[in-house]
């Protein structure tokens, strides 16, 4: 049984030694421990006794792997040596792989097939090879007809097309699989009833995100897969629904917003009922497929995970009471894939002071083992643990952020100094920062910097009206939240006015970029995998998301000066400090060319920057070496422009990562 994966208890109090300036501390938190550390545990499923998940390894390449887990053999992996567990519908995947037993049906990362693996057996296609590389893709797998079929999700790719429909595949061999229903933009969870004669799924259509507005559906499922008459159960343009379940009677379970929060409902006798309103979120933003934040356990009741003030709770809920009851368990996050085997509960659970791990509740006892778990060789001494702020945001609104202090054991920073303080906007916009260890911000608290991370207009965990605060204002309202939470930290004495750093992934990337182009008090700032131009952004992004800035920007083409005015590559005459772009050459969700052209156009302007493009890597790194050597150019890229190192050296533009029109010979503007 694996041990918990939190930092080690200090041994002995240890007395600060020296003090040193912030942002220069020694720590023992280098890249490379950031980059040994960062296996990610996703997609935790269930079969008879066995436990499954994900677990994406950095020091395999960044290959994700299903590993099984049973109380007499421990965890082992499930797939062969090389074999890459992941989807790409939407891009985002997720829904990649369901076991049956012993046999285990997972998609291919690289050639996107469905294969079934058979105990010790080689991987077997059940799907044909697509017209073109990646072309047909899988996800949200279910077994229906007594095991012969899976129905999941397709995404086709043909020509300048992207076609998304519900289909049933056999799961014995390798057969053209046929469509169970169409003509909607948007599918997902398909799920039969507990008898197999009913299927729930989602639809939404254009100009809908899954979190403004999705529909569920039900219809009886014949023998053959073949789909009756639909009828509609819940759901509309302004009502997201999101995650339906069958109990083992076959009552339809699901999340809908309808009350301006994520609560549970059910469908009984033709009537749809809340089962616990409260203004606390039971659900996620479904970038991916197959989340899951409620289960049922062998009583009748539903394990239920809801996140309220910023922090996850695991609960019991008697559906017909309406009493909950609270699980005591050592975590502050859980990812929304809760699994219940009879009267445990499977999931994933992270704490400001433990990474993420697999664990195992038994709910009678409330006896939890740890299945699997990063391993965080750190003494606690180090970890800067977060704390959920608000402050008042220039809209006239509360907003909310998790707030790190710098913390090492045995330094401090002079008596008449405040640390410097990084800014941090998370990707989403629809998303949220979680309450959970990253060695990442480790590595910088532990140096001296305070972090921030903002949980921004847009953001989920703060029901619907939270969300909507963003429509129409992506790069405005962001942004303001962000420099507000940097304003009231100033203004309390927490950290150093003057030396204010701002980061963000993807559309945290383009909400640092609009930062650095709307604030003079910023010293720097960086922006990974992030948006620079949305207008090529929105005529090139993933189909599943382009339309999203329709809602945030304004309807294209018709508010395309709007795209540009917002765009930060054409406000790059308004940016005065050094900027660091970091981007995976393979990315298929922000194209790697948006860096490129803001790397030009800071390049013309004479703005210091460092392009770092990375071959073989995408939308987030996976490889240590991609790791390590972003993070250890970060950190470089602020010192000096912090002036906390000598004059910024002349670094390479992008050396032999050049992206396609790039140069090797480039250097830094100034």
């Amino acid at each position: 049984m694996a041990e918990s994966a939190s930092p080690q208890r200090p041994s002995r109090d240890k007395a600060p030694s020296a003090v040193t300036p912030y942002g220069l501390w020694p720590s023992p938190i280098d890249g490379e421990q950031v980059a040994r550390q960062a296996t990610a545990y996703d997609a935790v499923h269930t079969s008879g006794e066995a436990v499954y998940w994900l677990e994406t390894r950095p020091s395999q390449d960044g290959r994700a792997v299903v590993v099984r887990w049973t109380e007499d053999t421990g965890a082992a992996d499930a797939v062969p040596a090389g074999f890459d567990v992941g989807s790409r519908v939407h891009e985002y995947g997720g829904g990649a792989y369901l076991p049956a037993g012993r046999t285990l049906f997972a998609c291919s990362r690289g050639d996107q097939r469905l294969y079934r693996i058979d105990g010790q057996r080689s991987p077997v296609p059940i799907t044909p090879e697509p017209p073109t590389p990646a072309g047909l893709r899988y996800a949200d797998l279910r077994l229906v007809s007594s095991g012969t079929l899976l129905v999941c999700v397709r995404e086709r790719h043909q020509g300048e097309g992207v076609v998304n429909e519900l289909v049933a595949v056999p799961a014995e061999a390798s057969a053209d699989p046929w469509v169970m229903a169409s003509g909607h933009d948007f599918y997902a969870a398909p799920r039969p009833s507990p008898d197999g004669r009913r299927l729930g799924w989602l639809t939404w259509d254009r100009p809908c995100m899954p979190w403004d507005g999705a529909d569920l559906w039900v219809a009886d499922l014949g023998p053959d897969g073949r789909l009756g008459a639909a009828r509609h159960v819940a759901g509309g343009p302004q009502e997201s629904v999101v995650q339906p379940e069958w109990d083992a009677e076959g009552v339809l379970h699901f999340v809908s917003d309808r009350s301006g929060w994520w609560n549970l409902y059910r469908e009984r006798h033709g009537q749809v009922e809340p089962l616990l309103p409260m203004a606390a979120e039971f659900a996620d933003a479904p970038w991916e497929f197959d989340y899951s934040s409620y289960a049922f356990v062998g009583d009748g009741r539903i394990a239920c995970r809801y996140r309220q003030h910023g922090r996850d709770r695991l609960t019991l809920l008697d559906p017909e009471t309406g009493r909950l009851t609270d699980l005591s368990i050592p975590y502050t996050s859980v990812k929304p894939y809760l699994r219940a085997v009879g009267d445990r509960l499977a999931f994933i659970g992270a704490s400001p002071t433990a990474s993420s791990a697999v664990a195992i509740l038994q709910v009678p006892t409330g006896h939890l083992d740890v299945l699997a778990g990063a391993e965080v060789s750190l003494d606690a001494a180090w970890v800067s643990v977060s704390k959920p702020i608000q402050f008042p945001s220039r809209d006239g609104q509360t907003a909310h952020a998790l707030y790190y202090p710098p913390t090492n054991p045995e330094v401090t920073g002079p008596a008449d100094a405040r640390p410097p303080l990084l800014v941090q906007a998370h990707p989403g916009p629809t998303a949220d920062a979680k309450a959970r260890l990253d060695l990442r911000i480790q590595f910088f608290t532990s140096r001296g910097f305070a972090v921030v991370e903002v949980n921004y207009a847009g953001s989920t965990g703060y029901g619907r009206g939270y969300r909507e605060r963003l429509t129409g204002l992506w790069g405005v309202l962001d942004v303001a939240y962000c420099l507000d939470a940097a304003r009231s930290l100033i203004q309390t004495g927490e950290v150093d006015g003057g030396r204010l750093v701002i980061s963000g992934e993807s559309a945290g990337g383009f909400t640092a970029l609009c930062a650095l182009a709307s604030e003079d008090r910023l010293a720097v700032g960086a922006s990974r995998f992030g948006i620079a131009d949305l207008e090529s952004f929105r005529q090139q992004a993933p189909r599943f998301q382009a339309h999203e800035l329709d809602r945030l920007v304004g309807p294209y083409p018709e508010a395309a000066a709007t795209y540009r005015a917002r765009s930060p590559l054409h406000a790059v005459d308004r940016i005065a400090r050094p900027v660091l772009l970091v981007h995976g050459l393979e990315d298929t969700v922000v194209p790697p060319m948006q860096a490129q052209v803001m790397a030009e156009a800071l390049a013309r302007r004479g703005i210091r920057h460092v392009l770092l493009a990375v071959p073989g890597e995408g939308h987030g790194f996976r490889r240590p070496d991609s790791i390590r050597r972003a993070l250890e150019v970060e950190l470089s890229f602020y010192l000096a422009a912090l002036g906390l190192t000598p004059g910024m050296p002349d670094v390479p533009l992008a050396t032999d990562d050049a992206i396609a029109a790039g140069s090797s010979d480039q250097r830094l503007g100034r």
